[in-house]
Formats: structure tokens, sequence, C-alpha cells
């Protein structure tokens, strides 16, 4: 029997306070999540940026425990899904590789080169895709492959996005409904999907179909649920986590939620539509700054659908995803790792950083001026940055 490698793709979190900074830089310095004209800003710039960051993030994780548990969740995900494919015939080991924190995507490469895996299944923990998660992930992999001879002989086979499947759908109406039966009126219970939101320009721009999946996902999990309750309840979709001052995707989580407060929306059901696990995003973006907010706003019952983990229905539809993978058509780690074709890594023909979609061009020369004014702001302890929150 043919042994087969599960990669499980994900973003990593810091799981000690000390973690936060070095996090914070290996996130910044991957230039699909700040595009910037030339890589020899990258570095840094990802510098300057966790540095910056990194205390408001550390308070942020000492109030969910001083760690993610996003690694503990997603090795518990992997191992319940070794254990669902054992059960069904395939001789399956699951690895877990994160992007931006231990265990690396190094790790698991060597791991299942060493246990001698006949061929590989990639399936990212990200239901949408998007070039800065999935994406992100596929092209570290394609880097790590070309530089391995062995590895790059390994059959691999890769699932790009899953955010229509049946299973993932229907186990997230399921919780989505057990909210809802807990409301007070249920068939009055307001719906708010939260996801994690891109920069507009990557959507307009660069051609990511993040958003359209998202939207998409939402009409498909909104018409399960009316199945499952017997009525249609009133939904939002909105997107949180922004960062920086550039236009990202809208509404804003923030912004909408004080819509529906003002609307008098008494009970409200959140769901982390792009987020599979808890992490800082579920417990303290949401669970503690929007839920105060809400409340503020005027909402008076605030439920939170929890992030699916290990709920049995999803793991069986992340064992089917493999079966499927393994039986249907390959799809090859170029083909999943390929850009639209508006994207540029590097060379940059621009770097957007303003107030909206149509912000000014920075060419290099301007992008390392803004950077020695930004190194400039940190030695002195004031300035713009301070402003935006980004101490």
């Amino acid at each position: 029997m043919p042994r087969v490698g599960v990669v499980l793709l994900n973003l990593g979190g810091p799981e000690r306070i000390q973690d936060v900074g070095p996090f914070l830089y290996n996130l910044f310095a991957d230039p699909e999540i700040i595009r910037l004209p030339s890589p020899s800003l990258q570095k840094p710039l990802a510098w300057l940026i966790s540095t910056l960051r990194s205390g408001k993030s550390q308070a942020a994780y000492r109030s969910i425990g001083g760690g993610s548990p996003l690694r503990r969740i997603t090795e518990q995900q992997a191992r319940e899904l070794q254990s669902l494919l054992r059960q069904r015939g395939i001789n399956a080991t699951s690895y877990v590789a994160m992007r931006y924190w231990h265990p690396f995507t190094e790790s698991a490469v060597a791991d299942l080169k060493a246990d001698g895996m006949d061929q590989v299944v990639v399936l990212p923990l990200y239901p949408h895709f998007s070039i800065s998660t999935s994406g992100s992930s596929f092209r570290e992999l394609q880097r790590l492959r070309r530089g391995d001879p062995s590895f790059e002989k390994l059959p691999i086979r890769c699932i790009r996005s899953w955010f229509d499947h049946p299973g993932y759908v229907r186990a997230m109406a399921e919780l989505i409904a057990a909210e809802i039966y807990n409301s007070d009126v249920p068939e009055e219970a307001h719906v708010f999907f939260s996801a994690h939101g891109v920069p507009k320009s990557y959507v307009e721009e660069a051609g990511d179909p993040y958003q359209d999946e998202i939207e998409n996902c939402t009409c498909l999990i909104m018409d399960k649920l009316t199945e499952l309750v017997g009525h249609a309840n009133p939904h939002t979709l909105a997107y949180q986590s922004r960062v920086g001052p550039v236009e990202w995707l809208q509404p804003y989580t923030e912004e909408a939620l004080e819509a529906l407060g003002q609307a008098k929306t008494r009970d409200l059901v959140v769901v982390p539509i792009s987020f599979v696990s808890e992490h800082i995003e579920t417990l303290e973006e949401i669970d503690i700054e929007y839920r105060d907010l809400a409340a503020k706003a005027g909402v008076v019952n605030f439920r939170r659908v929890r992030a699916l983990g290990t709920y049995r229905p999803f793991i069986e539809g992340l064992a089917d995803l493999v079966s499927t993978s393994l039986d249907g058509p390959e799809v090859s780690l170029d083909v999943a790792a390929e850009l639209p074709s508006k994207v540029k890594l590097y060379p940059q023909e621009k770097w957007e950083w303003g107030w909206s979609n149509s912000s000014e061009v920075w060419n290099g020369r301007l992008a390392m001026i803004g950077f020695f004014a930004f190194l400039l702001e940190l030695i002195s302890g004031k300035g713009p940055l301070h402003a935006l929150g980004l101490f």
C-alpha cells in the first residue's frame, strides 16, 4: 500500500510571549504580506514593523493566556485526520507545515522524506485561496522542492481551495445553527460573518480570488443553514484585522457592528468564516475587542460560533478532500503555487502606501527615504506611526 504524506499548511503563531517579535518579523518579511519595490527593503522593514508592533501584540497574546493555541489545535486536527484516513484504508501520515513559526515547512519536508513517503497530498487549512495565505505557503513549498533533488522526485498533489466543499459548508452551518437555537428569537438572530481582510489592491489589481470565494462561501453556508433551521436569518459579511493606512476589503467588521447596534439588533451570531482554528483573531479580536464594541453599540446578545477545530464532520470533510485528490485529476504544486498574471513579486512596479486605493506610487528611492523616516521615529519615540497605533 503506498505511503501517503498529508501536509497541512497553516499560518503558525507565537506560543510564548518571547516568540511574538520573531513571529512578526517572519510574517512581515514575506513579500506577499507587504509588497515593496525592492527585496533589499523587505527585511529592514520587517524588523522595524515587528519592533514597533511587538508591545501591542504581546499584550493581546497575554489576554488569551500568553500564546497562540494554533499549533496545538492544528496538530490535533492532523492526528484526527490521519486516524480517519487510515480507517478508510489509506496509509496516511499527516504533517504540519507552518508558514511563519514552528514547525516550519522545512521541518515537515524533512520528516516526510525521513519517513519514506511515496506520494504527498498538500492540504491548506485556509478554505479560501489568497495570494497571501495559501499562495505564499504553496510557493514556500515550491521553493524548497526546487532546491532538493530527493524531494523534487516525490509525486505531489495539491488542493488549492475548498470553500465550496459540502463537508465544510455543512459543518459550518451546523455550528451556526447551534448558536441560533440558543438565541432568544431564533428567527431574528443576525448571522454576522467576519472574515480576515486583505488589502483591496490585492483583489482589484493583483487578481486575488479571495473576496469572490468568501462571498460565494457565505451564500452556500446561508443556504445550508436555512435548510437546517427551517427559516432564513438576516446576515452580514464584513472583514477584520486590517493593518496600516491602506484601504482593505470593506465593510470593516468594527463599522458593521456599530451599524447593527444602531439598527437595534438584539441577537448577534458571529461567525469566524475564514478561520478553522481558534487563535488570536478569534480569541482576542472577536471575543474581546469586537464583543466590547458590539455591547457599546447596543447589541444585547453576542454569541460567537466556535472555530471548527476537530469537529468530527469537519475532519470527515478534510478526509474526503484528501481521498478525492488521490483518486481524481492531479493538481501539481506548480499549478497550485501559480500567481495571477498581474502579480509581480520583484521588482515591484509600485508600492501603494496611503489612505485610499488611489494612493500615490512610490519608487524605490522614496521607499528608502520612507524607511529611514520610520527608523527616525523609532529612535525619537514619536511620530505618525505612534498615532496609527503601530507601537
